[in-house]
Order: structure tokens, then sequence, then C-alpha cells
């Protein structure tokens, strides 16, 4: 098993195993897909790991495979940020915690990009609907206890309990809620929101609804500028190598150099050149080694 935050996770909505579900793959990535497939929960998914605990394959051959299921869309590594506080983080830092999503159904580069961005995914066509039963609903005496009131109209609500000279009806509070929600837009807090309209009141409000309906205009909170963008909460990682970077950045969970296609040229003729250099500079030292005639 991988330490705590790290190791093997379930992708949702995979088909049901069946045999036959990796003969679409080599004999080399299918062995190995099917002993992933068993692993549970939060067991290590690395390459050394992998390899101690079959006979078959060494650690590069496993390397290999896992990106070549990755390429098949059967596993995306990935990275994400655990706040403060958050589960299996600190109490005063952020850190980052390792997965690999691994599914028995190959998806394609978008399945995977928005289920890692938390988007909604599509069923798949063989999975059947589910068609919620219809119940009916107990019929309630009060129809105001209907959902739940906005933050804004809890807080003009709880007005007359701090003070009664600011005790508001339920019309006030639904003809005052917008300029309310304009204040914790801002970032109001509700009680700061409750200080700033009870501090220095007179001795007797006549109107307050008209009162509170001013104070909300006059003092309005400034607009806050816009926060520069933060680190994405979750970041795939090319599975060859490790490096992160969005998904539409690595095309079949692997970086541009760990792919075939597009970067394996540059890789040979960066070898190529690294040969000629060295060549060369064999050259020159043997001309230097070599004492010239006169």
């Amino acid at each position: 098993m991988a330490k705590p935050g790290y190791g093997k996770r379930s992708a949702p909505d995979q088909s049901p195993s069946r045999a036959g579900d990796f003969d679409h793959l080599s004999v080399r990535e299918a062995y190995l897909a099917g002993l992933l497939d068993r692993l549970p929960e939060n067991a290590a998914m690395d390459a050394k790991t992998i390899a101690r605990f079959q006979p078959l394959y060494g650690q590069q051959a496993v390397r290999s495979a896992l990106n070549e299921l990755s390429r098949a869309g059967h596993l995306r590594r990935v990275r994400r940020r655990i706040e403060p506080g958050g589960e299996g983080g600190t109490a005063t830092g952020t850190r980052w915690v390792f997965h690999t999503y691994w599914s028995r159904t190959a998806r394609d580069d978008e399945w995977w990009a928005r289920f890692l961005d938390g988007d909604p995914v599509p069923r798949m066509a063989s999975e059947p609907e589910v068609t919620p039963t219809a119940t009916l609903q107990p019929k309630l005496s009060h129809p105001q206890a209907v959902g739940r009131p906005s933050a804004a109209y809890a807080a003009l609500a709880g007005l007359g309990l701090r003070d009664p000279r600011l005790a508001l009806s339920s019309g006030d509070c639904s003809d005052l809620e917008q300029l309310a929600e304009d204040w914790l837009a801002r970032g109001a807090t509700p009680e700061y929101f409750t200080q700033a309209l009870l501090a220095g009141l007179p001795e007797q409000v006549y109107s307050p609804r008209g009162f509170v309906q001013r104070r909300l205009i006059d003092k309005m909170p400034p607009e806050r500028p816009a926060t520069p963008s933060r680190t994405p909460r979750t970041l795939m990682e090319c599975t060859g190598c490790g490096v992160p970077g969005r998904p539409e950045a690595l095309l079949g969970g692997l970086c541009r150099a760990c792919r075939g296609g597009d970067g394996s040229a540059g890789a040979g003729s960066s070898r190529v050149q690294h040969a000629t250099v060295r060549a060369r500079v064999a050259q020159v030292r043997d001309a230097v080694r070599t004492p010239q005639r006169m």
C-alpha cells in the first residue's frame, strides 16, 4: 500500500469486470492491466513496486507499459493541492498529494480532462439511466418553511434580534435583500455586516426600513480588486516523467517528450547532435596530443 495521500484511485462509472476487458492491449500491457485492475484503493502504483510484486517484467518494462496504458486511456497520474487543515493536509501549510487514477474502461482525453476538472462526465452508452421513483411529498402547513432563506435575508432578519430598533418585517427583508447581497458579494461577512449597520444608532429609529436602506447604500463596502489566479487544485502529471501540466498539454497522459510521434524525432536528433559533438571533441584531443612536425 502507498503512503497516506498517495496511490490508486478508481475512476467513476466503470463497466463491470469481465473476461476480455483488456484484449485490445498487447500481451504485456494486458497482463499488467489485469494486475492493476485487481489492486485495492490506495495501493502503490509506481513502477518499482509493480515490478517487485510480479515475476515477468522489470522496472523499465513496467514504465513503458504504464505509458502505453496511459496512452490507451486507462490511467492518469495527478497531483492534488490540499489546503491547510484539509484531508491529509497539515494544520499550517499547503501540501500536494499524488494519485494514479485507474479506469477499467478506456477513456479519451476529453473525458479525463472533464473528470479531473470536477465537471460532470457523460455516462457510457451501455450504462442504464436510473429513473428516480416518484414519491408523494407531505403537505407543509407553513409554506414559508420550504427552502432556506439566503444569507443576505438572514443577516437582515437578524438585525432586530441584536437591537430592537432595527427590527424589520419579512417584506422589509425581501425588499432590502439585493442590497445586502451586494455587501456579501464584496467580501463582507454576516458579522461585519451586522456591526456596520448597528454602529452608532440614534436613541430612536422611527423607520427601521428606511434607516437600514440608507445605511446599506451609504456604507456599501468597496469592490475588491481581482485576485491573481491561483494554481489549479488538481494538476495532471505525465505518466512517463512526472512533469505536471494541464490535460490538454498531456495527450494520452504523456508530455511531448514522452509521447511517441511528436517527441521522439526531437530526441533522436538530439542524440545525433551529441554524438557529433563527442566525435569532434575526440578529434581535437588527438590533434593536441600529437606533436606537430616543423
